[in-house]
């Protein structure tokens, strides 16, 4: 360069200047798109790098580290490492369940057996594949229809599939009406209403009054391939609760359509692992023309059903099987009795098109059979309350000593039962002084929630709630007075207190927060987390996906409950405008049991906004 005149060096700084201005319109227009116009959420998980503990920029602990050695203590003056905005998912991710995402099955080219269901088990992304964008809405999306009208009827533009509507037109599970989907209350099996099957089968068992409570001694039932869960939902009225259940298959959008109608459902399937419920925790199990291979693989899926009922407990099943005269339905019909015969089931009433099994109140009549019978009792060290990825087994789980003593389960009728210490209480080793404690702490705190709410929820504002850590399950037994329901989970790695919820008469799951959840986008109206964040923080997983994740479970215009460290708090305030949420307050908890820091709470709701558009429309 020495010796070169001023002229020539200016000469060769214009192009360089041209090529860097060409680069920098390239990178805007790459990435910049993604925020205007979405991304696809696979492909941003390959581009970007994820918004996780270790890829805020510079070291994996350096700047997200203080005295107290957590990760959300972030520095109050250093704003690098908060996002301005999460870049929008594409459009054709807007019903996205990132761990029951077939594309992905392909994509990652798992090996999977269709014929045991295994490609509708869950499956999570690794973390280089997870989404970091923000689900978004369909176009035209309208905060739902409120309960109880939301049974009956909801936006067809939330939910804009219609082909079950053609599909089972027949049967009545749901109409096209213009502007809205209707559903008459109609299945497979009862094309005429499920309130006049709900009543047969109460007649079945002459329960009093053709109620199928039977005086509240049925409370939790669980209902397999639900279709769009009329079922369950006409069961409400009748003081029972039902779990749900049905995979996103053929019929796909089913469950979506259970909870946008505010019945209680979860995405799942009986294929190779134990559904996320503990042993006894129903007294009624269903199938109405399931399509579920009940004689595979040594009777497998029946024996889980049977891991799951109460001592005493029912199956109704409503089948071909169980009344047509065919050559093929007589042979399945045989060797099905012959299976449940073995398993000590007894026909407890049969008519027409459906029979109804009871299972036996003790150990009896297992210990009377023949040596080497089939399916034989489980081992002794198989835990019959072990979740979270466990491979079901074709054995038959016997009943704890205590059932065996009691001839039952022990527990009172409904209601009684929310708030009566359940006899399972001693398997954790609390007192029933404990569990009144408990009752009482979160009935205060719930009453505190409710009038830190104000004006913002009113009667019908709340539909499906989520206790994102349930415990003892006292937050939602606190809102038993109020129209909603709520799905209890029990994160996988602490004390399996979900059969104490289940015992009370609620419902809830098994669930590691380091990992989606089993349910469609935009299917609940509140969730509530008491510690989750400071939870996952001691397991190494980032803080930033649950945000998104619970962004993505929750109804625009809902509300999340945060009750944690002041650390979490001041952590997540930090990203509100990122996800488009709005404070609505935040206090010092009134009785905080933090032995390290007193939690704070932090209710927040989340806006209204609809793809492509510019501003984001005010909380409804």
């Amino acid at each position: 360069m020495r010796g070169r005149p001023d002229g020539a060096q200016k000469k060769r700084l214009v192009p360089m200047l041209c090529v860097l201005g060409v680069l920098a319109v390239f990178l805007f227009c790459y990435f910049g798109s993604g925020s205007q116009h979405g991304v696809s959420a696979m492909e941003y998980g390959k581009t970007l790098r994820k918004l996780g503990s270790s890829y805020l920029g510079g070291d994996d602990d350096g700047e997200l580290s203080k005295q107290d050695g957590s990760k959300y203590a972030l520095d109050d003056g250093d704003n690098s490492t908060t996002p301005k905005s999460f870049p929008v998912c594409d459009d054709r991710h807007s019903e996205l369940i990132p761990c029951l995402d077939r594309n992905l099955h392909y994509q990652l080219r798992l090996k999977l057996d269709l014929s045991l269901m295994e490609h509708y088990e869950r499956h999570c992304p690794p973390a280089e594949r997870r989404f970091n964008c923000l689900i978004p809405p369909p176009h035209g999306y309208k905060v739902p229809i409120k309960w109880p009208k939301s049974r009956d009827q909801v936006w067809k533009v939330n939910i804009p599939h219609t082909h079950l509507a053609h599909e089972k037109s027949d049967q009545n599970w749901m109409v096209d009406k213009g502007e809205r989907i209707e559903f008459p209350g109609g299945g497979t099996h009862f094309h005429y209403g499920a309130d006049k099957y709900i009543a047969s089968l109460a007649n079945m068992l002459n329960f009093t009054n053709n109620k199928l409570n039977n005086e509240g001694r049925i409370r939790t039932v669980l209902d397999v391939g639900c279709g769009v869960a009329s079922f369950g939902g006409y069961l409400l009225s009748s003081d029972i609760i039902t779990m749900s259940l049905a995979p996103n298959d053929v019929h796909q959008n089913q469950i979506q359509f259970a909870l946008e109608r505010g019945i209680p459902a979860y995405l799942g399937v009986l294929g190779t692992k134990r559904l996320p419920y503990p042993s006894r925790s129903f007294e009624l199990a269903h199938c109405s023309r399931c399509r579920i291979d009940w004689l595979q693989r040594d009777g497998i899926l029946l024996l889980e059903l049977d891991r799951l009922l109460r001592p005493g407990g029912y199956f109704a099943y409503s089948s071909p099987e169980a009344y047509a005269q065919d050559e093929d339905d007589l042979r399945i019909w045989k060797q099905m009795s012959d299976l449940v015969g073995r398993m000590c089931w007894k026909i407890a009433a049969k008519k027409n098109q459906t029979v109804i099994w009871v299972k036996p109140l003790t150990n009896d009549c297992y210990l009377e059979r023949e040596p080497g019978t089939l399916p034989p009792l489980c081992r002794s060290d198989d835990d019959p309350d072990a979740l979270w990825n466990v491979r079901m087994e074709a054995c038959i789980t016997p009943y704890s000593e205590q059932n065996q003593r009691a001839r039952g389960s022990g527990l009172v009728p409904w209601p009684a039962r929310l708030t009566a210490p359940p006899p399972r209480l001693t398997d954790f080793g609390y007192s029933n002084n404990m569990f009144e404690k408990d009752t009482e702490i979160w009935q205060r705190r719930v009453e505190n929630y409710w009038n830190l709410l104000g004006r913002k929820v009113r009667s019908d504002t709340l539909r499906n709630l989520m206790d994102m850590k349930a415990n003892l399950g006292s937050f939602g037994a606190a809102l038993k007075g109020k129209d909603v329901w709520v799905m209890n989970v029990v994160p996988e790695d602490g004390p399996n207190t979900l059969k104490i919820v289940f015992d009370r008469g609620l419902i809830g799951a098994v669930h590691d927060w380091c990992q989606s959840f089993s349910s469609y986008p935009r299917t609940y109206d509140l969730l509530h987390a008491w510690m989750v964040f400071s939870d996952i923080e001691k397991k190494g997983c980032s803080g930033e996906d649950l945000l998104l994740e619970m962004d993505r479970l929750l109804r625009p215009t809902g509300f999340i409950i945060i009750r944690d460290k002041k650390s979490v708090v001041d952590f997540v305030k930090k990203y509100i405008s990122a996800l488009h949420w709005e404070s609505v307050a935040l206090v010092d908890s009134e009785d905080s049991e933090s032995e390290e820091e007193e939690e704070k709470v932090f209710i927040i709701q989340k806006k209204l906004w609809l793809p492509g558009e510019g501003n984001f429309k005010d909380s409804i």
